[in-house]
């Protein structure tokens, strides 16, 4: 039997509990469609989207195109969009600063009908960028800028961008910001500062909530039951390289944790959406741009929270094997190349199998990668099940030991965790990691 000798320090999974579970259902396979990407619903140049629904509409804006401040509306989230022009038609405030570089723009709905349109724009005295604040009675506009000097303007600092509103379930009103600082060769912070008068004043002292010496901005701060989510886009704007990441805490106050593996990527949704930032987190959506031949378009997809930690649809999240439920099969430690040093082996009997959770935002179709290493000298296979229902099976071209590939099969899923079982198949093959999309 082609099969690695069993390495000297292994640990066998326990069969107790896991060896009398019922086997999976066999039934018809489900027809899977694969992979849903986000959509492409603004077909123009349309960056650093903010979006908001109110009263059955959809509201979106934009950084300057060949209008000051862009808006857009839809009945639904996926659209049809449609661009309805200019939403602050005489520019930024005229008392400090210039057309031309007026971005990010940032609309909050006021609780006595007004609305706050909160933007970056190009400072006359410094050639910085600072933000400013400007009011209207309706959400397409016309804002008007409110006073004669900027909102928020640290020059010595590199200037200030990408303002975020966030209210607090108390009812404290924050504006999430950056200063500009790799414009000037500084580090650049993401600072938290109360505002009140319907956010066009400052309130108290700016707290400073995680910095870098390299790109971190367009801020989106939001809150769920049991920790505040920071996203912020990294890298520079400019390419594919451009990308989503976020923090946690526990407290506005700290500390932040970034976490490891970016949120959004042009590899974590294989090529669909290049450079995805700039990303809104509304609810179960989630808008991003993304290049298009020359310009960023506005994307949405859907966004569900396992456990207050958000998936969107479309892009990979990997689960290492060795983390779920083993039975009659091997944890190989010391697994070269393999992710995370570890894999599942010895899945070589009727009752071996490996078992692991994976959440879907909504139900449907998705993509299942697996990471394998088949030594077999031939194409093995695992049966695969999902939920105690087959859904067929997954093939390993060869690859050698070690030599650590995916294969990847249609998938569907309902919304909320799923229960994800590979089984003996034909011949053998070692499992390091499942990576759902």
């Amino acid at each position: 039997m082609l099969r690695r000798l069993l390495a000297a320090t292994v640990t066998v999974a326990a069969v107790g509990f896991s060896a009398v579970q019922a086997a999976p259902t066999q039934a018809v396979v489900p027809k899977a469609a694969g992979a849903v990407f986000p959509s492409e619903i603004v077909k123009q140049d349309f960056p650093d989207p903010d979006v908001f629904q109110q009263d059955g509409t959809w509201y979106a804006y934009s950084t300057n195109t060949k209008w000051h401040v862009p808006v857009a509306t839809a009945a639904s989230a996926e659209g049809p969009w449609t661009t309805r022009g200019e939403a602050m038609p005489g520019g930024p405030s005229a008392a400090w600063a210039k057309p031309g570089r007026t971005w990010a723009p940032d609309v909050h709905p006021n609780s006595d009908g007004t609305y706050t349109l909160t933007y970056t724009a190009w400072h006359q005295e410094s050639d910085k960028q600072c933000i400013g604040v400007a009011i209207a009675t309706a959400p397409l506009g016309p804002f008007t800028p409110v006073g004669t000097e900027p909102l928020i303007c640290p020059v010595d600092l590199g200037g200030a961008i990408d303002a975020n509103t966030f209210v607090d379930r108390d009812g404290t009103r924050y504006l999430v910001w950056k200063n500009d600082g790799n414009a000037i060769g500084k580090p650049s912070t993401l600072w938290l500062t109360k505002t009140t008068d319907n956010g066009t004043k400052l309130v108290g002292a700016d707290k400073a909530l995680l910095s870098s010496n390299g790109i971190a901005e367009a801020p989106d701060l939001v809150q769920r039951d049991s920790r505040y989510l920071l996203f912020f886009s990294t890298n520079g704007y400019n390419d594919c390289n451009y990308q989503t990441t976020y923090a946690t805490a526990t407290s506005l106050t700290g500390p932040w944790t970034v976490q490891q593996r970016p949120l959004l990527t042009t590899q974590s949704f294989d090529g669909n959406v290049c450079g995805p930032g700039g990303a809104d987190v509304v609810g179960d959506k989630v808008f991003m741009h993304g290049w298009v031949n020359g310009s960023r378009h506005l994307y949405v997809g859907d966004v569900g929270w396992a456990n207050d930690w958000p998936v969107v649809r479309g892009s990979r999240v990997r689960t290492e094997a060795e983390s779920g439920q083993l039975n009659h099969c091997v944890l190989r430690e010391n697994s070269a190349g393999a992710s995370g040093g570890k894999a599942v082996g010895y899945i070589d009997f009727a009752d071996s199998w490996v078992e692991n959770r994976v959440f879907a935002p909504v139900a449907g179709g998705y993509t299942l990668h697996v990471g394998y290493a088949n030594g077999s000298q031939g194409t093995a296979s695992h049966t695969l099940s999902i939920n105690g229902t087959s859904q067929g099976s997954v093939s390993y071209p060869f690859t050698g030991w070690n030599q650590w590939r995916q294969s990847s099969v249609p998938v569907t899923l309902r919304a909320g965790w799923n229960t994800v079982r590979l089984g003996k198949g034909t011949l053998y093959t070692e499992v390091d990691y499942l990576e759902l999309q």
